[in-house]
């Protein structure tokens, strides 16, 4: 038996973001979750961080220590996704305010001494929302960057494009400076673009399989399914939306259900058409060292069975 593998989880929930969350408390044995840090996103930082208490507290996790971290971008405004999540971030499901407090510590620091203190190369990021936290520790202590064992991120698109502008993919657009740092840090990035995220659709039967469980958290993911989903089927035409940030958790689990190409990936911070873009050199045609995995392929049904096997034991 190997170790749990050290993690911290970034995130911004988010319904996607609560189920990456669910997926990482229901797998003790392959993970070790050392703390939440919360970061403005899809909805203000207040939200954010209230949003990944309810998860905790629905879960039965209420030792989970969750930090605050940044509230805007680290140069840009906030964009947040409300259109998307609901003006909480967490509609579609009913669940009571939570009593958890937030830890004292600023998200920032906890990362930096976190790295710090813990074996180097022994604790991996896990990133489901803006990077704006990961790049202020890096501006902030730029020692840490190759005590990281691996950053996994969901964020960015190449062929499949951007879902917040033609080119831009949301966690990226919302802070590009902070994305431009971590893919220039030196730190082992593994990608989980929209290309990957997009085969995964909550259809219809999935999210049945899911209600079959039948607990407080089965049924809550569901209804928070049920309302993130509306958004992409109205937008693509599907049966359900993809399922973004648990590709990050499932990754660590069982990273056989992926498969993606070592390339070189920049940002773009200019151009007005297309600033957040992940220029992605996939043919390797520019000479660019490469500096990231991303991800091109998922097994859709052994990520499900995943998934789902994991949320029946909460």
């Amino acid at each position: 038996m190997t170790e749990p593998r050290k993690i911290i989880i970034d995130t911004d929930p988010g319904q996607d973001d609560a189920a990456a969350l669910m997926l990482a408390f229901a797998s003790p044995d392959d993970v070790e979750l050392l703390g939440i840090t919360t970061v403005a996103g899809n909805v203000p930082l207040r939200l954010t961080s209230r949003n990944a208490r309810v998860v905790c507290e629905l879960c039965g996790e209420t030792g989970r220590r969750v930090f605050e971290g940044a509230d805007r971008p680290m140069v840009r405004p906030l964009v947040t996704a409300e259109h998307v999540h609901g003006k909480t971030g967490l509609d579609g499901a009913v669940l009571p305010e939570p009593t958890m407090a937030v830890e004292g510590q600023h998200a920032v620091d906890f990362i930096i001494e976190t790295l710090r203190n813990e074996p180097a190369g022994t604790v991996t990021l896990c990133t489901l929302g803006p990077l704006t936290n990961i790049g202020l520790a890096l501006e902030k202590a730029p020692d840490i960057a190759p005590r990281v064992k691996e950053l996994v991120m969901m964020g960015g698109g190449f062929f499949e494009g951007g879902n917040i502008t033609p080119a831009a993919e949301f966690n990226i657009y919302v802070d590009p400076h902070a994305a431009a740092a971590v893919f220039a840090s030196g730190i082992p990035v593994t990608m989980m673009p929209l290309d990957v995220t997009h085969q995964l659709m909550t259809t219809k039967a999935r999210v049945a399989r899911i209600a079959e469980i039948g607990t407080k958290p089965a049924r809550a993911m569901v209804e928070w399914l049920q309302f993130f989903e509306r958004f992409d089927e109205e937008k693509y035409g599907s049966d359900g939306g993809p399922l973004h940030d648990p590709t990050v958790v499932a990754y660590l689990l069982k990273p056989e259900l992926f498969s993606g190409r070592h390339c070189n990936v920049e940002i773009e911070l200019q151009s007005e058409l297309t600033v957040g873009m992940t220029v992605v050199d996939w043919w390797r045609v520019s000479g660019r060292q490469p500096n990231a995995t991303v991800m091109r392929h998922v097994d859709a049904d052994g990520f499900f069975d995943l998934l789902i096997e994991r949320l029946a034991r909460l």
